[in-house]
């Protein structure tokens, strides 16, 4: 049986700045995601680079007063010396300059061109210098341009386009029938919403008259390519299009990663280029949200360009990694703080896998001097094996589906399964009974086997700590039970015997105090009496408060909790599927609450309430009802508010 091909691409960055948070993200998640296929068994392919051509490189390049392609050779080995230090294990870095690239471009535009679609017409339109493309109309907001805030230039020329509208009830046809062919479904929507519109022609050419830094049209020396015709062949080119025998293989699972920004050129004007070169359309479009800092949209003017290098320095490599795949729910905007990535690295990091992993092994050194033991058949505990299996199944779902918080969700719920695994069973105070080894040898093999399953599924996302983990355990990297799901996922593959080894710290724990200039002001002493100082105690600083991720969510079923007269479960939307149980079951039936919009605390972390597992709170406001009686009223929203939807 053949192997399932995926072929995972990152947009290729354009050169004009140099690589910062939103361009590791990015990075990270598309090479986690080819991780992540490997492990699941896929033949991989991971393609990035950098975008070269066009109208503003050759703006940059002047303000440097240095010639495009010594600009570009600059920025782009920027890049290329970026990925090493995040863990970034890409198959080709591309180059739009590239001298096979543009051998592809042409090949595609003389196709093109032959079948027709490609004319040459005179038009005067409005020009973004920014977008680098035409703008009509209604992407104008208040007259300007909605990315770069400047007003459109009027411009007349003559041009060749191609004939993009033609396409377009086919590309509609296509995302209809493709539900996944555009994901997270709101931006599948969007493109749908656009393309309600009559589709016009796109302009792929600029006159080397204003613009000699492109690749020339193999049918009109005296032009230069559209930046964006040039720039998204290079998920072609990266495979060996047209005749390459890579092409032939990988390009039936190709998947590409993008920020929302580029939505409309990789939605629309991509597929309806391959339409018309007769070329199979990709598989997938994935679109993630931004990365703003502090709440701020990332800035050279307000100075909060944060860089990859600095991230790698500040936190570690795995931290970033982990804080960045944990934070974003996937498709939606997310905020970068300091404070936020110390308390992952603190909390998930260091107390609960670190010390998971630091407590399981001193235990095993301890009482066996560090070999595995082989543990008792009529002391198996089938409770945390099974805990095991509904981890990985949910792991492989979530990560397949780019829900990469709700994989690792599903991870350090078994973390703390595992932890809670020791304080209930006590080795330490088995090993004071001779009669307890057999249940000892259990407890610490089981043990054993859970950090081997997590050093498992960590692979993908942090690949440094699972290597680390390994190492630990005794394990061969390159030991089959390690290399995918299929083959290592099942309990018990751990060899009783195996000697392990004691390793430093996972993740030591971040000195908050380097990162507190905003504590420094403290509250004056009160005088006895005075309530400020209680006033004082109570209140929170605006960072703290930044930390409390507000959502609407959407309330889809509701029931009662057996044995609980004030509890119910709700399952709500947000924009994922959750379970939050809550104690309003005094208040409300939960018949009336179905399709109700209400603001939960979205991370706050997960807890058992009556062995249901709660992530998240719903906020109410208490009240009297009448003199004695105490009620509870949901904060809800507006129905037009999407769930998932940020309250800032």
């Amino acid at each position: 049986m053949s192997k399932k091909t995926t072929y995972i691409t990152t947009p290729i960055y354009y050169v004009n700045a140099q690589p910062h948070l939103g361009h590791a993200y990015s990075t990270v998640v598309a090479d986690t995601y080819s991780r992540f296929c490997k492990l699941r068994g896929d033949d991989v392919r991971f393609q990035t680079g950098t975008d070269e051509h066009g109208d503003k490189i050759v703006e940059a390049a002047a303000k440097e007063d240095v010639e495009p392609h010594q600009y570009v050779d600059r920025i782009s080995a920027m890049f290329r010396d970026t990925w090493p230090p995040l863990d970034i294990d890409y198959d080709r870095f591309i180059r739009t300059t590239d001298e096979d690239h543009v051998a592809v471009v042409k090949h595609i535009l003389q196709t093109v061109y032959e079948g027709g679609d490609i004319y040459f017409d005179e038009y005067s339109g409005l020009y973004c210098t920014g977008c680098e493309r035409f703008l009509i109309e209604r992407e104008l907001v208040d007259g300007k341009c909605p990315d770069h805030l400047v007003e459109p230039k009027e411009i007349t020329e003559q041009n060749y386009f191609f004939r993009m509208s033609r396409y377009q009830e086919q590309l509609i046809e296509h995302i209809k029938n493709n539900p996944q062919f555009v994901s997270p479904e709101r931006y599948r929507n969007e493109v749908l919403s656009f393309l309600s519109d009559p589709l016009e022609d796109l302009c792929i050419s600029r006159p080397t008259s204003r613009l000699n830094w492109g690749i020339r049209l193999p049918f009109d020396d005296n032009y230069v390519t559209y930046v964006w015709f040039d720039a998204l062949i290079n998920y072609l080119t990266g495979i060996g299009y047209p005749k390459g025998g890579k092409f032939e293989h990988y390009w039936a699972g190709a998947e590409h990663l993008i920020a929302k920004d580029i939505l409309k050129p990789h939605a629309i004007y991509w597929p309806t280029m391959l339409m018309a070169a007769g070329v199979p359309l990709y598989q997938k479009l994935h679109v993630h949200g931004y990365w703003n800092v502090d709440e701020t949209k990332m800035s050279k003017s307000l100075g909060n360009v944060i860089r990859p290098s600095q991230l790698v320095e500040d936190y570690g490599v795995d931290t970033f990694r982990y804080f960045s795949l944990r934070e974003m729910s996937f498709g939606l905007d997310a905020s970068f703080n300091s404070t936020a990535v110390i308390a992952r690295n603190n909390a998930d990091l260091a107390n609960d896998l670190g010390n998971l992993f630091s407590r399981s092994v001193s235990m095993i050194d301890k009482y066996c001097e560090l070999v595995l033991p082989k543990p008792d058949s009529a002391e198996a505990d089938d409770h945390l094996q099974k805990a095991s299996e509904e981890m990985i199944s949910a792991y492989i779902v979530h990560m397949g589906d780019f829900k990469f918080h709700l994989g690792l969700q599903a991870v350090w719920e078994f973390v703390g399964a595992a932890n809670r695994y020791i304080v209930q069973n006590e080795p330490w105070s088995l090993a004071k009974d001779e009669t307890m080894k057999p249940r000892l040898h259990t407890v610490l093999y089981n043990l054993g086997e859970s950090l081997r399953l997590l050093a498992l599924l960590l692979k993908p996302v942090m690949p440094q700590t699972a290597e680390k983990m390994m190492s630990g355990l005794g394990i061969d990297p390159a030991s089959k039970i390690m290399q995918t799901l299929e083959q290592g996922g099942a309990w018990g593959l751990s060899i009783p015997g195996t000697r392990m080894s004691r390793v430093a710290n996972l993740f030591p724990r971040i000195d908050t105090k380097k990162q507190s200039d905003d504590r420094k002001e403290r509250p004056k002493k009160a005088k006895k009496g005075d309530n400020s100082a209680k006033k004082a105690e109570s209140q929170i600083s605006f960072e703290q408060f930044k930390d409390i991720d507000l959502r609407v969510a959407k309330i889809i079923s509701a029931e009662r909790v057996e044995k609980s007269n004030k509890l119910l479960k709700l399952t709500v939307l947000a924009p994922e599927e959750r379970t939050i149980v809550s104690g309003i079951a005094g208040s409300h039936r939960p018949e009336d609450l179905v399709g109700e919009k209400v603001i939960i605390v979205a991370n706050l972390k997960p807890a058992k309430l009556m062995g249901i597992l709660s992530e998240g709170m719903v906020l109410t406001a208490e009240f009297k009802d009448g003199d004695t009686n105490e009620r509870l009223s949901l904060a809800t929203v507006a129905a037009a508010v999407e769930p998932g939807t940020k309250i800032a």
